[in-house]
């Protein structure tokens, strides 16, 4: 390793070089890791000080904080090896990739590969073999664009889902939240420790930091929520690992996001307009081949998420930009869920939900129904998708049994 070649991609400021004898900056594995995922970036000549490569990494810094670039095959295999608790995205050059990718594809952490290349045509035929490659490409521009897509379709697969059992994770997160919910914040003073924080890490743009601390009450909690920024990432992924720091880092505004929920759809609820009867919503993402597995043996059961739930009221969008990408991953099952919402029983609920199209970030674009956390639906049934070509495309329909949340709750306090 004397002549490594490891190039972490600090998110605030020029590029730093992380050597063997520790001279620059901290090793990359004593950084905070604040998403879901991270990218690595494969090829001989990367250079970051060439115009392309530095306008490159810089866009793509606007949607992964966590850039890592390497010039050896070896050495990026070694890294990859290491990752455990994120899902990686590999940028890999034409000339590397033949060499590398066929050994690694099944590696679960590996989500997605692109091929960079001046000739698609040469590489076109061995990448046929590897589902987890995404693209030849020959453009940076169409490699940010299916990646930035790729981001949010993980985000979504990484919610962790609860079938049928009390899950600890799900018990935990839930009393923690009742308990972010009840404390009165210096609402100035949460914001500005969080951004400090966010500074520290050294991992996020700068410019979106001083975002959130000048003009965070500015904008709603939801507006934040569903902007590209740092915050619905790093939000999720406290929520997936029970990184208890950063969730109380974040209490004020998962405060601010549920209450906003809350008294946004009581408003919906009680205009001529709303909806009185019950209504299909969508969400189509992956699911691990364990958790497939045991959701197709919970029919009737109870599935619970314990994350703010996304889902949409478009099924093509649902199906096409989430689930059926998600099945061509080997190690994934594509899944639509279908939720038919009742609005009655979700009055009577204590788990919100809201429809974001005029108040989100990307407003008027798109029809997202956004829930409050730790939502429990009952399974109906499981089947497969009708036009799925793969077999590993499955729809399942859940209906919403949120008046069950009280008796749950009150087990779940009895048993802790």
């Amino acid at each position: 390793m004397d002549n490594q070649k490891l190039t972490t991609i600090a998110a605030s400021g020029a590029a730093s070089l992380v050597t063997t004898d520790g001279t620059d900056l901290l090793p990359i594995h004593l950084h905070q890791v604040l998403q879901n995922f991270l990218l690595i970036w494969l090829d001989a000549s990367f250079n970051e000080t060439q115009e392309g490569f530095k306008k490159s990494i810089q866009y793509l810094r606007s949607f992964v904080t966590s850039i890592t670039t390497f010039t050896n095959a070896d050495e990026c295999v070694s890294f990859l090896s290491k990752i455990k608790e994120e899902k990686v995205f590999m940028i890999v050059s034409g000339s590397l990739g033949p060499q590398i990718i066929p050994d690694i594809q099944a590696w679960p952490q590996l989500d997605s590969v692109y091929v960079s290349c001046d000739n698609k045509s040469v590489h076109e035929q061995w990448v046929k073999a590897i589902p987890k490659v995404r693209g030849v490409y020959t453009q940076m521009e169409a490699i940010c664009e299916a990646l930035k897509a790729d981001c949010e379709r993980c985000d979504r697969a990484m919610i962790p889902i609860s079938f049928n059992e009390i899950d600890p994770l799900f018990m935990y997160t839930q009393l923690l939240k009742d308990t972010l919910l009840e404390i009165e914040y210096d609402d100035t003073k949460s914001v500005k420790e969080l951004v400090d924080y966010c500074r520290l890490q050294d991992k996020i743009q700068k410019d979106e930091i001083d975002e959130v601390e000048h003009k965070y009450f500015s904008y709603t909690p939801i507006w934040w929520y569903t902007a590209p920024y740092f915050m619905y990432s790093m939000l999720n992924r406290a929520l997936r690992l029970m990184e208890v720091d950063i969730i109380l880092k974040m209490g004020f505004f998962i405060q601010h996001l549920h209450k906003h929920i809350e008294t946004l759809g009581n408003e919906q609820q009680s205009t001529s307009t709303a909806l009185t009867g019950p209504f299909p919503v969508f969400r189509g993402q992956g699911l691990s081949l364990k958790d497939f597995e045991k959701m197709k043996t919970t029919k009737g059961g109870l599935m619970s998420f314990n994350n703010f739930l996304s889902t949409s009221r478009n099924r093509n969008v649902s199906l096409k930009s989430f689930a059926l990408p998600a099945s061509r991953d080997p190690n994934s099952v594509g899944i639509l869920f279908v939720m038919t919402i009742d609005p009655t029983l979700c009055a009577t609920s204590s788990i919100p939900f809201v429809d974001v199209k005029e108040v989100g970030f990307f407003k008027g674009k798109e029809e997202e129904i956004l829930f409050s956390t730790h939502t429990i639906f009952r399974i109906d049934r499981i089947e497969p998708v009708e036009d799925d070509q793969t077999g590993r495309l499955w729809q399942e329909q859940p209906y919403p049994k949120i008046g069950e949340k009280l008796p749950y709750r009150t087990l779940m306090a009895a048993i802790l």
